[in-house]
């Protein structure tokens, strides 16, 4: 029988959430690669910028990150003799970036409190026990 607070070995560890990439966890880079998901066909510089209100500098640091690690692919070319740059996601990046977003459900799931603890005050501690501060 576990004594009150005592883990059950089913919940060592059950916190840990290795699936949360330190290259994605990372607000700046978490958007990029959410807004390149969104868009098969990747996006150009420019806009990729607008809808992460990001900086030049700032996004080119990201990309950089990403495209280092395989997870961004970056191409160059010209629209009426005036340079481009689009970025999409690599296949290896799209499956990264799905199963980082899929670790993120298990911490949401995780974070949501059974509908029967929701309300209220927690439970009162046995006698002895006393708040700091």
């Amino acid at each position: 029988m576990r004594k009150r607070g005592q883990l059950a070995s089913a919940d060592v560890g059950r916190f840990r959430y290795e699936g949360l990439d330190r290259t994605l966890h990372e607000r700046a880079r978490l958007g990029v690669m959410a807004s390149l998901l969104t868009s098969a066909e990747g996006r150009l510089f420019a806009d990729l910028k607008r809808v992460c209100g990001l900086t030049d500098g700032n996004l080119s640091r990201h990309l950089e990150v990403l495209r280092k690690a395989g997870m961004v692919e970056v191409w160059k070319g010209f629209d009426n003799r005036r340079p481009q740059t689009l970025c999409r996601l690599s296949p290896m990046g799209r499956q990264r970036f799905r199963a980082y977003v899929r670790e993120l459900q298990r911490v949401v799931r995780d974070a949501t409190p059974p509908r029967r603890a929701r309300h209220g005050h927690p439970t009162t501690l046995p006698a002895g026990w006393t708040k700091e501060g």
